[in-house]
This record gives structure tokens, C-alpha cells and sequence, in this order.
């Protein structure tokens, strides 16, 4: 393997915090949503990494995702990086020949030899000015391999909830949104709004008169009110009712029960 030369890395250290199993679901979706990412080994994609991009102050949440990716893929290589030297050294006894840590920002620490099939950023942009947002997406799409996928979002510190960008990339080096994604596991009640306040950078400060992700929340408070019965049978139900509702009024969600069922609302752009 090439060592490339060794970039100052781009971007700010962020507060670090995280929990066991934080973002469990966010793996588990993307296990589901899009399995033959982590496993195809064609032409570019026969080493690529998975890169979790801002782990934290412990590399936790790297360790977690590599035990589950790799049940599908157990050759899977996968990268933690870290603004912060300390947070990297930390990291680095938990390395091994398929494990990487490394001393990064947006500017991916990459071999000059390795590729990207998948970037998960989550609780990263949040800490970051809305200015930010653009810059930071397209210095990520030139590490990723076209037809790879950025999942970027914001969790509840115990990952409850969440809400994510799904990126593809494109053959220009771009990204084109894919889908807005709201995850629950029931265990903080239901209500719309709650995923406001965690809303990726890009909508958070956006939900205002005018804009589409205004009227996607709007509608869905008003499909909630409108299925409030379904309340009967288990939030579960209430929340499957409220996406059946959104649909009729005209927004592309995907009503497929393995989505719904599980807790997991995709709206797709």
C-alpha cells in the first residue's frame, strides 16, 4: 500500500460524545436498505472502505459497525477518523489489518491506493455553521466511488431518534440527495416534531414558510392528528397510519412494512 502524503486535515473537532450501540440503527437501516454496497467486490469496489468519518472520543462506534458489516462481508475494510490526534492515538491498539484509525477531517486520510463505497457522518455537521454544509459534502464526493453512498445525520445521544441525508454519488464527482430518512424506536413517544430538532444542517434551520421541508412537516403533523386513532393500537401503528397519510397528500414516502414496521420513514427527493 502507497502512503499518500499527509494532508492538514479540514474541519473543526467536535464534542466527541457518544454511547454504545448509539447508532445501531443507523447500521442496521443501511444493512437493509442497501446490502449489496457493503458486499460487492467488482472492479473498484473489491477493497473499498466503509469510513466512519468523526467517531468520537473512543472508537466505539467503529468497532460496533465493523461487527455488523462484516457478518455480510467479513473481508469488509473499514476506517475510523477523527479530527483530534488524541482521539486518534486512543483508537490505534484497536487496530488490526481490516481496522484503520486515522488523523483526518473532510479531506479523507486516504492511501493513495484505497477507495470509498460508503461514509457515514453523523453528529458531525450538526456542530457546524449551515455555510459549511455545501463545502463539506463536495470535498467528501471525491474520496467516494460513483454509485456509493453517504449517510449523514443527527441522533438523540442515545439514538432513539434520528434523521439522515441519503447522498449518492454521482459519476461528476457530485452527489445527488437520494432521500431524507426519520428513524424511531417508539421508546420516546411519537410526535413530528421531534425530529425537527434534529434535522441534518442542511433543513434544520430551514424549516420555515416557503420551504419543502416546511410543508413535509406540516403535512405530517396533520397526518398525524388526522390518524391520531390508529393511537390505539401502539405507536407502531399510529406512525405506519401518519406515512399512509403523507402519501396520499402527494410526498414520495415509502410505505413498504420492512420500513415502517421497523420504525424507519424515507422520503425520497
Amino acid at each position: 500500500m502507497i502512503q499518500a502524503p499527509v494532508k492538514k486535515p479540514l474541519g473543526q473537532p467536535t464534542r466527541g460524545k457518544t454511547a454504545s450501540n448509539r447508532l445501531r440503527r443507523v447500521d442496521n437501516f443501511t444493512l437493509l436498505y442497501e446490502p449489496s454496497l457493503l458486499t460487492r467486490t467488482d472492479n473498484l469496489f473489491a477493497d473499498s472502505l466503509f469510513v466512519d468519518l468523526g467517531y468520537g472520543f473512543d472508537p466505539r462506534t467503529t468497532l460496533e459497525s465493523a461487527e455488523r458489516f462484516r457478518r455480510v462481508n467479513p473481508n469488509l475494510k473499514i476506517l475510523g477518523v477523527e479530527i483530534d490526534r488524541e482521539r486518534v492515538e486512543a483508537a490505534l491498539p484497536f487496530a488490526d489489518e481490516k481496522t484503520f484509525f486515522r488523523l483526518g477531517g473532510f479531506n479523507l486520510p486516504l492511501q493513495t491506493d484505497e477507495t470509498v463505497r460508503l461514509v457515514r457522518a453523523f453528529n458531525v455537521l450538526r456542530q457546524y455553521e449551515e455555510q459549511d454544509f455545501a463545502p463539506a459534502y463536495e470535498q467528501l464526493a471525491e474520496y467516494v466511488l460513483p454509485g456509493g453512498l453517504m449517510i449523514e445525520g443527527t441522533s438523540t445521544p442515545f439514538g432513539q431518534i434520528w434523521s439522515a441525508n441519503l447522498a449518492r454519488r454521482a459519476e461528476n464527482a457530485s452527489w445527488k440527495m437520494e432521500a431524507l430518512v426519520f428513524s424511531t424506536n417508539f421508546r420516546l413517544g411519537l410526535e413530528a416534531e421531534e425530529f425537527q430538532t434534529i434535522l441534518p444542517k442542511n433543513y434544520i434551520h430551514r424549516v420555515v414558510e416557503g420551504e419543502p421541508i416546511h410543508d413535509f412537516f406540516q403535512a405530517w403533523k396533520r397526518s398525524m392528528a388526522e390518524t391520531s386513532p390508529a393511537k390505539t393500537f401502539g405507536l407502531k401503528q399510529w406512525f405506519i397510519a401518519s406515512a399512509e397519510s403523507l402519501a396520499k397528500k402527494g410526498f414520495d414516502v415509502d410505505l413498504h412494512k420492512k420500513w415502517l414496521g421497523r420504525g424507519w420513514l424515507i422520503w425520497y427527493l
